[in-house]
C-alpha cells in the first residue's frame, strides 16, 4: 500500500508510537526495509536522501520501482525525500511520484525557512503529498561536527514555524547527530525541547540521526512526542558488516550472494528498530 507519511504519522501521534524511516539508496535496501515491515505488520517510510539520489541513480529511475514494491506490500509504505535542500530537486521528486518530501531550509534565517517551506507545502498539495520541515541544525559526525548547544532547536521559533507553514511533520534538533558515534558514546538529549514543542503544536515530531542514540533515549523521545525516527548509519553498518563476515569466511562468494545476504542483515536491523519504536502490528 503506497501512501504518504501524513496518515501513518497522524495515527502514530494519536497512538503514542513512532514510525521508522530508513535511509535507502537502491532496490535491495528498499526490499530489506519493506520485508521487515511486512514481517512485523508495521507501517514504514523509505527515506531517500537528496545527496544519495544525486550521486547514484537520480530520482525517476529509482522511484517507480520502489512505488511498485510499495503497492505490492501488505503494509503502508511511504517514500520520503530526506533533507531535500534544492527546491527544484524537491519539486522534481514530487513529480516523479514521491508521496512525501522533506523541505530542509534550516540553513536559512527563520523567515526564509518559513517562506520556502510554506510554498513547498502548497506545491505538494497538488500531488496529495506530505511535507516535513526542519528547525534547528543536526551535526554530522562524518564532518567532525557533533550537534552542540548552538544547533539545538529553539522551541519558540519551532512553534511559530509549525503554525505558519502547515507542515505535516517537524524535524527538531535536541541532541542527536548524523553518522556513527565513537564506541560506547551515547548522546545526551534535551527532552525539554521536545516536550515544549509537542505541547504547543501537537504535530508529529521527527528525530533525525536515530542510529546509536540508545534505547532509553528513543523510548523517552517517543513518550514525549517523537513520531518518526530516521535511521541510516546503523542500517548501512549492518549490511557492511555482513559483507565483511561473508568475504572473510567465503572469499570466493559471488557478488549475487554477497548482495542477497545484505538484504537479510538489513531486514533484521530494521526489525529491531520497529520493535523499539512501538510500531509493530500498527499497520491498518
Amino acid at each position: 500500500m503506497y501512501v504518504s507519511m501524513k496518515g501513518m504519522l497522524d495515527r502514530a501521534n494519536t497512538g503514542k508510537y513512532a514510525v521508522m524511516a530508513i535511509n535507502c539508496f537502491n532496490l535491495e535496501t528498499a526490499k530489506a526495509v519493506i520485508e521487515a515491515a511486512q514481517e512485523l505488520r508495521a507501517p514504514i517510510i523509505i527515506d531517500l536522501l537528496q545527496d544519495h539520489l544525486m550521486a547514484h541513480l537520480g530520482s525517476k529511475l529509482l522511484t517507480q520501482p520502489i512505488i511498485e514494491m510499495a503497492n505490492a506490500a501488505s503494509v503502508e509504505v511511504a517514500i520520503n525525500l530526506d533533507h531535500g535542500q534544492d527546491i527544484g530537486f524537491v519539486k522534481r521528486c514530487l513529480k516523479d511520484g514521491f508521496s512525501s518530501v522533506m523541505m530542509d531550509a534550516s540553513k536559512y534565517p527563520i523567515e526564509k525557512n518559513i517562506d520556502i517551506t510554506r510554498n513547498m507545502v502548497e506545491f505538494a498539495q497538488t500531488y496529495d503529498a506530505s511535507v516535513e520541515g526542519e528547525v534547528g541544525s543536526i551535526g554530522s559526525l562524518s564532518s567532525d561536527r557533533m550537534t552542540d548547544d548552538e544547533m539545538y532547536t529553539n522551541p519558540d521559533i519551532a512553534i511559530e514555524f509549525a503554525l505558519k507553514t502547515g507542515v505535516d511533520a517537524l524535524a527538531i534538533s535536541y541532541g542527536s547527530s548524523h553518522g556513527n558515534y565513537p564506541d560506547g558514546y551515547v548522546p545526551e538529549f534535551r527532552f525539554d525541547i521536545v516536550e515544549k514543542i509537542k505541547k504547543a503544536t501537537n504535530i508529529p515530531l521527527v528525530l533525525h540521526g536515530g542510529s546509536g542514540c540508545g534505547e532509553e533515549n528513543i523510548r523517552k523521545s517517543i513518550e514525549l512526542g517523537i513520531n518518526k525516527i530516521n535511521v541510516g548509519s546503523d542500517f548501512m553498518n549492518a549490511q557492511v558488516q555482513q559483507i565483511k563476515n561473508d568475504l572473510r569466511e567465503h572469499p570466493q562468494l559471488s557478488y549475487f550472494d554477497v548482495i542477497h545476504h545484505t538484504v537479510t542483515a538489513g531486514t533484521e536491523l530494521v526489525k529491531y528498530y520497529i520493535r523499539l519504536s512501538g510500531s509493530e502490528n500498527k499497520s491498518i
